[in-house]
Parts: structure tokens; C-alpha cells; sequence
């Protein structure tokens, strides 16, 4: 299957050179100009990396990355920052880029920085299929929920909200956390949703010693 790859560049003229070589080399790809459209179209569909201006119109490079990084941890996200950006290197790193190359690049060195993006993402990927906290396994591939030996059934919204905890155990999660990254960014509905669906782990699961209230702040799923 063909890695996809979203570019979200405003200079059309270097977009399309990317689109081009990246597509010689075997990706699909997809291109946007402002930061609004990119955000739209990686919200779209499932992305393997994001190549990211950081200089772009109506929403700033690292604003998409923020929001990106709100709902999708994992997604390999390489910058793309002018020569002396220092400030704006130092702030991708921080928000969760996992790579920046700036302008003007050679492509051979792009190409490699994708390469090496895409791997470490599909090795951790395959490592992360299964997650595991105390008794409970979850296979987030085949969606198999297992406390021990028995099998749990969840409903897809429960599902993902235990994988959220498990990738987080031990760390206290306010509602608006679990909120964007479960729900999404964009959900507009009551916070208290949250603690309906902990109930229904709770009791599906029978933990609930284990995912834990924390008063003023959320819960917490204890390692």
C-alpha cells in the first residue's frame, strides 16, 4: 500500500516540485496552499506524514500543527522553515513536529528525512498494536478488548477512550483532554459526556478502582 503524504505549502511553484518527486518515489500525495484548506484536507482522510510550511496564510503553520497534535499523536510531521527561523524551529519541536528541514532544501535530503519519518512511524505502529495495562490487553488492530481471559465488548467510542487512557496511564486527564483528543477538537457538546462513558468502562471493565477519579481535574487510569 502507498504511503500518502499531505503537503501544506502556500508557494504553489515548490508544492508541485514536491508533489512531483515524492510521487516519482512511489507516494501518493495531496497538496494544499492556506493553512485552513491543509487542516480540512488532513482531516479528511488517514495520513502517513504531513509536510508543513510554517509560513502560511489565513492559519499559521504551527497553528494547523497544534491542532494536528490535539487529536493525532502519531503522525510523523516534518516543518518546512525558512533558513533563519531559530524561534519558529524551536516552537514546531516543541508542539510535536518530529522533524523540520529548511529553505532552500535539497530533495534528496527531504526525501531521506521522509523516508526515515515513515519508518519510525510504521515500526512504532506495529510495536503499539497492542496495549497493555495491567490486566487489561487491547488490540487496537483487530479492536479486541481482553481483561484477563475474558473478552469485553465496547462500543466504538468506549473502545477509543480506553485506548486514550491506557496511552496515558498513570497521568492525571482534565475533561477537555479527553475531550479533544477522543471526541475531537471541534465537538461542541457537554463535557459530562465524558464521565458517562468512564462509567460504562467502569462497570464493562470492572475498574473501578483502577481508573480513578481526580477531584477539580478528571480521571486517571493507574499503571
Amino acid at each position: 500500500m502507498l504511503a500518502s503524504i499531505l503537503i501544506i505549502e502556500d508557494e504553489k511553484k515548490i508544492a508541485r516540485i514536491l508533489q512531483l518527486e515524492l510521487e516519482h518515489e512511489g507516494y501518493e500525495t495531496d497538496a494544499a496552499f492556506t493553512g485552513l484548506v491543509g487542516l480540512e484536507k488532513y482531516k479528511a482522510k488517514t495520513w502517513d506524514l504531513v509536510l508543513l510550511d510554517v509560513m502560511l496564510p489565513e492559519l499559521s503553520g504551527l497553528e494547523v500543527l497544534r491542532r494536528i497534535r490535539a487529536t493525532d499523536l502519531h503522525i510523523p510531521v516534518i516543518l518546512l522553515t525558512a533558513r533563519n527561523s531559530i524561534p519558529d524551529k524551536v516552537s514546531g519541536l516543541d508542539l510535536g513536529a518530529n522533524d523540520y528541514i529548511t529553505k532552500p532544501f535539497e530533495i534528496e535530503e527531504l526525501l531521506a528525512r521522509v523516508r526515515a519519518c515513515i519508518r519510525t512511524s510504521h515500526s512504532r505502529s506495529f510495536q503499539d498494536d497492542v496495549l497493555i495495562c495491567q490486566d487489561i490487553t487491547v488490540n487496537e488492530k483487530t479492536r479486541e478488548v481482553r481483561r484477563g481471559e475474558e473478552s469485553i465488548e465496547l462500543t466504538p467510542k468506549e473502545f477509543e477512550l480506553l485506548v486514550f487512557f491506557i496511552q496515558n496511564k498513570g497521568q492525571a486527564l482534565n475533561r477537555e483532554q479527553i475531550i479533544t483528543n477522543v471526541w475531537g477538537f471541534d465537538y461542541y457538546g457537554d463535557t459530562n459526556i465524558v464521565d458517562v462513558y468512564v462509567r460504562h468502562l467502569r462497570k464493562k471493565l470492572t475498574i473501578v478502582d483502577s481508573l480513578q477519579t481526580i477531584r477539580g481535574v478528571g480521571y486517571r487510569l493507574k499503571e
